[in-house]
């Protein structure tokens, strides 16, 4: 099954256009995504792929898990929240087996499209909320975005307090892709409860990162916008 797998992905994938993609994704030396290899598979034939062999071996997984192909990785993780969404008694057992193989999330995309779905959506239903505030001090990039992006599964619960937490945490740190994530989850409480984010923002738009501030005004009206960005 594993080498069928693979065969899949070579047959799929454009070599030509994935070249691009290592520009976007920046993948050049000391850049974020360094040496992360793209095959240019779009992600409606990941997940369809990921559907195909949900029934891969944990040792096969693993061995996508610590693939350098950027594709490979992000159909492991497909495979993992397609199991973890399906069973309703071994989500522990896939939440442990995410936090394994922790440092093999570690682009923005996987982040995203996985983290909220697993273990924020774990973490939400079984407590022990700690482990977000400890990877908030983390020196990893991925690990800190994974910190704010699992509080994505508590903002659709309605439950705000970590996210607020966790972005106050993250004030002064200088990484835009760490700026944009608390950003992005700031709006989203805004979409549910405007007074906190106006609340949050009365407090600390001042000292608030410039692109955080902004990805959380980004919905807000024109009045509300100039008064923010015009007072820093």
């Amino acid at each position: 099954m594993f080498q069928n797998l693979i065969n899949e992905l070579e047959f799929f994938q454009d070599k030509n256009k994935a070249k691009i993609l290592q520009r976007f994704f920046k993948t050049w030396v000391w850049e974020y995504g360094e040496w992360d290899i793209f095959l240019w598979i779009t992600v409606p034939i990941l997940r369809k792929l990921a559907k195909k062999y949900k029934d891969l071996s944990v040792d096969d997984l693993e061995k996508l898990l610590q693939s350098n192909i950027h594709e490979q990785r992000f159909l492991a993780l497909c495979i993992i929240r397609l199991n973890y969404e399906e069973w309703k008694t071994e989500k522990k057992y896939f939440f442990e087996l995410s936090l394994k193989n922790i440092s093999s999330i570690n682009n923005w995309d996987l982040v995203d499209t996985f983290v909220p779905y697993v273990i924020g959506d774990f973490l939400k239903k079984n407590g022990n909320i700690s482990l977000l505030y400890e990877y908030v001090k983390s020196q990893n990039l991925w690990i800190k975005r994974i910190a704010i992006m699992s509080t994505f599964a508590f903002i659709k619960a309605n439950s705000f307090d970590d996210t607020i937490k966790i972005c106050e945490l993250l004030l002064a740190d200088k990484h835009d892709l760490i700026q944009k994530a608390c950003g992005w989850m700031l709006r989203e409480v805004w979409k549910r409860d405007e007074k906190i984010l106006i609340n949050f923002l009365e407090k600390y738009h001042k000292i608030m990162p410039r692109t955080m501030l902004r990805y959380s005004l980004e919905k807000l009206d024109k009045e509300k916008k100039d008064y923010f960005m015009g007072r820093r």
